[in-house]
């Protein structure tokens, strides 16, 4: 047994190894193209980026040709570098430095000289190419060709990867494109098609002999999947002119859908100044920006106390857990006096139920209706977390989920809030009542606020916002078509939006009417402040509106916010009214509300404290019992 037990391991195993070396050599050409690196070119071919359109079929963003000249610092030898830094309109040192970092990288493979030369560019060179060979090549790739002036935040850009992006993804090398922020980033994968590549060999003299193994390896490029937006470019625009010399954000939402109809932020840029040589230059510029930071997407990004159009949340929260109906009194007298003497003012009076409390937006009321919410359980701890549940369930307080790479969650605070904030206890309604109407330790964007009137509209319900509607050849993320629904009963919205819609017919926003189409909406005014030298600088209010219509099938939900626009009647509503009626007709009747907006000039506001950004000095108030509201208009 043993004389034929080691015969047979002995030739098992030589059979073992004969395969593994055939397999090596014969089937697998990795190891082989590894040892012939010197000898093999690789070539790569980079395919067109998919176009981008809007949700109308307009054409948004295209493609140009550009060209990179690469280097590969081994063979950079012999040449007159005055004359090739004078071709391509650099100095001597920035060919040095360029080098330099080339030969860190590596001395034999190929890396990104000089970026997106186009086609002027280009042709200067072309004809003196051959004298700087084979150091120097021209790549040819293509940069995205903007047709609209608009919706910068939207697209993002593209820009080469950086060493960590190679690192973690080993598709892209050195001089690669990929996009930054926006669509660009979030659909990267889809735009950037697939690159391919060619293995060009070449003998000692490093002279291009002919294709390797016949081009067996060669793969060919594929274009990039056009992709549809949810955007109507028409709407967006006009925001964006609305949005002239103002700081802010609006955000328009189509409730049955949950698609994304215009996402401005204020101020922008022109996207196109983003692409070719001047874009680092003009990058650094709009980054080093700490005034305007127009890279900074307050649509998205930006938490702001929502002020009255929380009182929509508030109203909704007492119906459902029974402390109030609709006809509940509260008698107000120009204020709620609460706790010791403190008083948050309020501009109205008298008896108001939910349908004129709504429609005056009355402190008082809501006031009154959140603390009977919070009072309702023995235990303020457990009512605010019952609370905080509900107006959680529209989105409010939590990442949202949609398809664009940047985003913040806002606030709403639980029991854990006010451990932190009182931890010796003894907190009650009183010390928590300015959440009744958006203040307090409430935070909320621009984008959660349209989500949350988008629900009010639907009573109940919403789609996860989201800025894709068709992909060529593949299907968006079921999620998106997926209904969310918030803990409030159907029956409790009717009468909501029954006050919501007399805004407009006999309340703070009835200046703002639109013949023919019935707006239900909120004003809101919200107060800031700025931290200057350590001093707390009480700042122009922010303006603030949300908006749905037609009241009936609504096709349209947005909410404003404009930095230091004062009352929310005073711009924010305008807006709303102005781009609902743009959206739902393509004309405007309210040429006086269209004037009023476009020649306020809010910089002055802005440049009061140019010691500091806006978006950095200006702290959302966390109003205390002490504190006073504004009143609303």
């Amino acid at each position: 047994m043993r004389k034929v037990l080691f015969p047979t391991v002995v030739i098992i195993s030589v059979i073992l190894i004969l395969m593994r070396l055939f397999y090596l050599q014969v089937i697998d050409d990795t190891l082989m193209t590894k040892s012939e690196n010197n000898a093999i070119k690789v070539i790569y071919d980079y395919p067109e980026r998919g176009y981008i359109y809007d949700r109308n079929g307009k054409l948004l963003v295209a493609n140009q040709p550009s060209y990179d000249i690469m280097v590969t610092p081994k063979y950079v030898k012999n040449i007159d570098t005055l004359e090739f830094c004078k071709l391509i309109n650099i100095t001597k040192e920035d060919f040095i430095r360029i080098i330099t970092k080339a030969r860190v990288y590596s001395p034999r493979l190929p890396s990104v000289f000089l970026p997106q030369l186009n086609k002027r560019e280009y042709a200067a060179l072309q004809e003196k190419m051959r004298k700087f060979e084979p150091g120097f090549e021209v790549v040819k790739r293509s940069l995205r060709d903007y047709q609209v002036t608009v919706g910068a935040n939207i697209f993002g850009s593209i820009a080469q990867v950086n060493p960590k992006e190679i690192e973690k993804n080993p598709y892209y090398h050195s001089g690669d494109l990929i996009g930054k922020q926006g669509v660009e980033e979030s659909y990267e994968r889809i735009l950037r098609g697939i690159k391919g590549v060619k293995y060009r060999q070449k003998d000692k003299f490093n002279k291009d002999i002919g294709a390797y193994k016949q081009g067996e390896l060669d793969t060919t490029a594929v274009r990039g999947e056009d992709i549809t937006l949810t955007i109507d470019i028409i709407l967006q625009k006009y925001g964006e002119e609305l949005m002239a010399n103002k700081r802010g954000g609006i955000v328009a939402i189509e409730p049955r859908t949950g698609e994304i109809l215009a996402l401005v932020t204020a101020p922008s840029y022109d996207p196109a100044i983003l692409v070719g040589r001047q874009r680092s230059k003009n990058y650094t510029k709009l980054y080093n920006d700490s005034i305007a930071k127009p890279l900074y997407d307050r649509g998205l990004l930006a938490e702001y106390p929502p002020g009255s159009p929380f009182k929509i949340m508030t109203g909704l929260v007492a119906l459902q857990e029974g402390v109030i109906d609709e006809n509940t009194t509260f008698m107000c007298h120009h204020g709620f006096s609460y706790a010791r003497g403190r008083f948050m003012k309020c501009h109205g009076s008298g008896p108001h139920q939910l349908h004129n409390g709504i429609y005056n937006s009355c402190n008082t009321y809501f006031a009154n209706a959140y603390m009977k919410t919070i009072n309702k359980y023995v235990s303020p701890p457990a009512a605010v977390d019952v609370w905080s549940k509900h107006v959680k369930s529209f989105g409010l307080g939590e990442f949202m989920g949609y398809d664009l790479p940047t985003g913040k969650r806002g606030k709403i605070p639980t029991s854990k809030t006010y451990k932190r904030m009182y931890p010796n206890g003894g907190w009650r309604s009183t010390a928590i009542v300015s959440n009744a109407i958006g203040q307090g330790e409430v935070l909320a964007t621009p984008i959660q606020l349209a989500n949350m009137i988008a629900a009010v509209a639907n009573e109940g319900y919403y789609y996860t916002p989201h800025i894709i509607k068709k992909i060529k050849g593949e299907k968006i993320d079921p999620k998106f078509l997926k209904r969310h629904y918030s803990t409030i009963d159907k029956k409790y919205f009717p009468p909501m939006i029954s006050g919501l819609f007399d805004v407009y017919n006999f309340g703070t926003a009835s200046g703002l009417r639109v013949e023919g189409i019935d707006i239900c909406g909120k004003t809101g005014t919200a107060e800031n402040f700025a931290k200057i030298g350590g001093k707390r600088i009480q700042m122009e209010d922010h303006s603030i509106f949300v908006a749905f219509a037609p009241k009936d099938n609504p096709k349209i939900a947005i909410a404003i916010l404009v930095e230091n626009g004062g009352f929310g009647a005073t711009i924010a509503g305008p807006i709303a009214s102005l781009m609902i009626e743009k959206y739902l007709r393509g004309t405007i009747s309210r040429p006086d509300l269209e004037k009023r907006v476009l020649s306020k000039d809010l910089k002055y506001q802005y440049d009061k404290f140019l010691s500091r950004p806006v978006s950095d000095t200006i702290t959302t108030l966390k109003q205390t019992v002490k504190d006073t509201t504004k009143l609303e208009n």
